[in-house]
């Protein structure tokens, strides 16, 4: 990769960082190139020279949000020994009912809502990627956890499974007023473990 290649992404990066909070203050549908101009601190120009469009300038904040919450994902795992007990780590965004993560559950609602109503294909495009970069993250942990002969090879199976039940919770979730997420997570994860852990 050349030097100018390298300096854009990492010049895209620092703009989003500038702009980490601007989705949750101004909303996706309501940000402008002026705001993101004026959080990162160059001229309207300049943005153009390292975004294509809007689209793409969210794409990217949206980006360093799923790297903060990852590497703060990845905190709080690492002296976890059960695999059961990360499993559980990975649904906080669903459990969580913090003010900071309703914050950014209602961000990642907004970002839905557009997806489902303009059938915006790039954004459909980006939601899959970040769907299998979650999948894979969720597939790295069952994997230790039979590996580490915690969990049965059988577990494998159960991956797309979880990942399809946390999306319906995220739904629920968004839908129904006295949906209770910690509850329902807590006892679908308890009887797939029933399941996949091995007995001992």
């Amino acid at each position: 990769m050349s030097p100018k290649k390298v300096n854009k992404e990492e010049r895209r990066r620092e703009v989003a960082l500038a702009c980490f909070d601007l989705i949750h203050d101004v909303g996706m549908k309501n940000i402008t190139v002026a705001q993101v101009a004026k959080s990162a601190g160059i001229g309207k120009g300049t943005v153009y020279e390292y975004f294509e469009n809007k689209e793409d300038i969210i794409f990217e904040i949206i980006n360093v949000h799923i790297e903060y919450h990852h590497k703060m994902f990845l905190e709080k795992i690492k002296d976890v020994k059960s695999t059961k007990e990360k499993v559980f780590h990975f649904f906080d965004f669903v459990m969580n009912e913090t003010e900071e993560n309703i914050r950014h559950f209602n961000g990642y609602r907004e970002y839905l809502s557009i997806v489902l109503a303009e059938e915006n294909e790039s954004m459909c495009n980006f939601n899959t990627s970040c769907t299998e970069f979650f999948q894979n993250q969720l597939k790295e942990i069952i994997e230790e956890g039979i590996n580490n002969e915690e969990l049965l090879p059988i577990a494998r199976n159960f991956v797309d499974g979880i990942m399809l039940f946390e999306k319906g919770v995220v739904l629920m979730k968004m839908t129904q007023t006295s949906f209770d997420a910690k509850f329902s997570c807590e006892k679908f994860l308890n009887n797939i473990f029933e399941v996949i852990e091995k007995k001992q």
